[in-house]
């Protein structure tokens, strides 16, 4: 397996692998507080499958933490987005001057201005609930953090720093 499928296969693997870990953490939120409302593993289990609760409960936890959790529950990630954050984060790095293409508006942008921009807005929308559709904003930046590390790594061994033999 060359240095390249390497490299995007472990973007891939951490990009999912970061955004289940988000979703793990979520649903145990929620099942917890479920469980501190008095409700059993066969309750729980049930909101899960139907998202139906009890008025008392959803008033007491609160509707957007119930939502985060039920959708963190019955979400499906598909794609190879996170991937690609890792490819452009190595562009980035390989080719921080290179000007990149904006669709709305079209206007050109450095490599280094840009990706940095994106992961930020990721942050974002991941933290925050203005996303748009269900969009895994954390294995974006899972793909992105594993392109860093692994540019960082290959760079520091590479023999001849100026080559970059991708």
């Amino acid at each position: 397996m060359g240095e390249t499928k390497i490299y995007i296969f472990l973007s891939s693997l951490f990009a999912a692998g970061l955004q289940l870990l988000l979703y793990y953490y979520q649903v145990g939120q929620v099942s917890d507080a479920l469980t501190d409302f008095g409700m059993n593993a066969v309750q729980i289990n049930k909101f899960y499958q139907t998202a139906y609760l009890p008025t008392a409960a959803i008033d007491q936890i609160g509707e957007s933490t119930l939502s985060g959790g039920f959708n963190a529950y019955r979400s499906v990630m598909v794609g190879a987005s996170g991937a690609l954050y890792g490819v452009l984060v190595g562009f980035a790095m390989i080719f921080p001057n290179a000007r990149l293409m904006l669709l709305f508006p079209p206007i050109p942008v450095k490599a280094k201005v840009l990706v940095p921009i994106l992961i930020l807005s990721d942050l974002f929308f991941g933290f925050s609930s203005y996303s748009i559709g269900p969009i895994a904003h954390f294995a974006h930046v899972g793909g992105a953090i594993t392109g860093l590390i692994m540019m960082r790594i290959w760079k520091k061994n590479d023999s001849n720093a100026n080559r970059w033999d991708l």
